[in-house]
């Protein structure tokens, strides 16, 4: 499975304690995060101030590298390796009612 590069803006629709990932949309479709693999800043050549926070997490689709540029605030999507060739939108699924 190799990584396929996005860098398109996606939607943060939840974070877990106002920090981490936890709900993005992307494409139209929404991903919830099931664990964060690994977080880190990327800083200006001049180490005065941080620009992008990365976070790589795992999703049931696959694993997505996200970052929020820290200028402006905005989410993105910076590359992923998807479980398929085709991304599937998280379902609801209703209950069975016996």
């Amino acid at each position: 499975m190799a990584w396929k590069f996005f860098d398109e803006p996606v939607d943060m629709v939840e974070q877990r304690c106002r920090y981490f990932p936890h709900l993005f949309r992307w494409r139209g479709q929404r991903y919830e995060v099931e664990t964060v693999d690994r977080c880190w800043t990327v800083c200006r050549s001049d180490w005065r101030r941080l620009e992008r926070r990365f976070f790589r997490v795992q999703c049931t689709e696959g694993t997505f590298e996200l970052y929020q540029d820290l200028r402006t605030g905005i989410w993105h999507l910076r590359r992923a390796r998807l479980a398929s060739s085709r991304v599937v939108p998280l379902r609801q699924v209703a209950p069975v009612w016996q």
